[in-house]
């Protein structure tokens, strides 16, 4: 029996047509249009549309979605994990408004998720302006020291980060 290299493409009579993406000892992980992801023997019965010769430097689908997903991690706006505090795991946030209308929850990890991209974003922008070759220094200071306030405007979700490091930091008394 030989055995085929990822990239083969078959006709299986369960499954349909598919792609080799990972091979072991006992089984092919294959990629089929209608069905998703399977694994199936290697001694299972189909047809070979297409064989790849199996080579050495192969590359399996665990290899590939890592590297994507590092890839992902480099180029998003989160560049890190960032803790909620511990007292608030698992507790809502309620908006309780003034009048007879509904109030509103939601759970605080998500409200907390939010924030945290906020946070990232600003970061992300401020290294855009900082590396800008379109502003002069005064718009970079100025627009700077927009962004400074907006951190200090909120602190006040401070109490939400479980490391100080994450805290949001406006203008330090000098």
């Amino acid at each position: 029996m030989k055995i085929l290299g990822i990239g083969s493409r078959i006709n299986h009579p369960e499954h349909g047509k598919g792609v080799v993406t990972n091979v072991s000892s006992k089984h092919y992980w294959v990629t089929f249009l209608e069905n998703g992801l399977e694994t199936i023997d290697l001694d299972s019965e189909f047809e070979t549309i297409e064989a790849v010769e199996d080579e050495v430097d192969t590359v399996s689908f665990f290899d590939v979605e890592r590297s994507l997903v590092k890839i992902l991690e480099k180029w998003s706006d989160t560049h890190e994990k960032v803790a909620i505090a511990d007292k608030w795991k698992g507790g809502k946030l309620i908006l309780d408004p003034g009048d007879a209308t509904q109030s509103k929850e939601m759970p605080i990890d998500t409200f907390f998720h939010k924030i945290v991209m906020v946070r990232d974003r600003i970061r992300v922008m401020e290294q855009k302006i900082n590396s800008s070759n379109n502003l002069d220094d005064q718009e970079k200071i100025d627009l700077q020291q927009y962004i400074t306030r907006i951190y200090g405007s909120l602190t006040s979700f401070n109490v939400l980060f479980k490391n100080k490091s994450d805290h949001f930091v406006g203008e330090r008394s000098k």
